[in-house]
């Protein structure tokens, strides 16, 4: 009788990245941050029904929230409990990580941006970045290097 392989588990698949964060900023400093969710949203984040491209952190009285990420229930979703797709979600950060993020966010230009969302040993954790916004130079030149870089690619494919 053979035996059964076991499934590999989930710990560093990625769930959702935000590809408009690296359009539309200068990424700097990167931070991983734990995610307090209900049931039905880790279901939901499980059949990757997630969209964060409008979304942001926010610091409040000493805590983190993630707002505007749109998690949509699964059709099978609990009936008598009523779910928000795009209620504010608590970001789980020790208390220096807090103060460090507000000591740079308060900087001209800076905000909290959410960049990737992934398993990480069986739990679900949110990779923020401190970035300052783009100016429209830059986006042009953003997309310029995009094109050539594809570009090159095309010609030493093909001689």
């Amino acid at each position: 009788m053979a035996k059964h392989k076991k499934k590999p588990k989930e710990s560093g698949s990625t769930i959702a990245t935000n590809r408009k964060a690296r359009f539309e900023f200068h990424l700097h400093e990167r931070l991983e941050a734990g995610l307090a969710l209900e049931g039905w949203e880790v279901k939901s984040l499980r059949a990757g029904r997630i969209n964060f491209d409008e979304s942001f952190v926010q610091i409040d009285k000493g805590e983190a929230w993630l707002h505007g990420a749109r998690i949509t229930p699964l059709p099978s979703a609990s009936t008598h409990n009523p779910a928000d797709p795009v209620r504010k979600r608590k970001l789980l950060l020790h208390k220096h990580e807090i103060n460090r993020l507000i000591g740079v966010v308060e900087r001209k230009g800076m905000t909290l941006v959410p960049t990737a969302l992934y398993w990480k040993k069986g739990k679900i954790k949110l990779e923020i970045a401190v970035a300052e916004g783009k100016k429209l130079h830059d986006k042009r030149e953003t997309a310029k290097n995009r094109d050539w870089q594809r570009e090159k690619a095309r010609v030493l494919k093909h001689g």
